[in-house]
């Protein structure tokens, strides 16, 4: 389980790639006083979703990854939120009230994932 930031994580792959906050800032067309913001977790909202992906591939990170530790859901998952909406309350509560209940959920899916 990740402990960093969405901004450290960005200002970290970004000086590993060797981009300038301006340079990086210029490929994804964002102005690069909000890439500061974000890099320093101060934003007072998170990027959208696309921004998050183009930062993710000039970064070399994982999209999905990023998209959900910036605060959003990826869209490949909003049909299946609003399939579920009724219960989704209630197993994001047991998540968050029961870590261990959490860490088999996790657990499970990172083994059925896909390599």
């Amino acid at each position: 389980m990740t402990t960093e930031t969405f901004g450290k994580i960005l200002r970290r792959a970004r000086k590993d790639k060797g981009y300038s906050q301006r340079s990086l800032a210029a490929l994804v067309k964002l102005d690069f006083t909000y890439l500061s913001k974000l890099e320093n977790d101060r934003a007072d909202y998170p990027p959208k979703e696309e921004v998050i992906r183009s930062l993710a591939k000039h970064l070399d990170l994982d999209p999905d990854m990023l998209v959900c530790l910036a605060g959003r859901i990826p869209h490949q998952y909003e049909e299946l939120l609003k399939q579920n909406a009724q219960n989704m309350p209630m197993l994001l509560r047991r998540l968050r009230e029961n870590p261990d209940f959490a860490q088999k959920i996790f657990q499970a899916a990172s083994e059925d994932a896909p390599s």
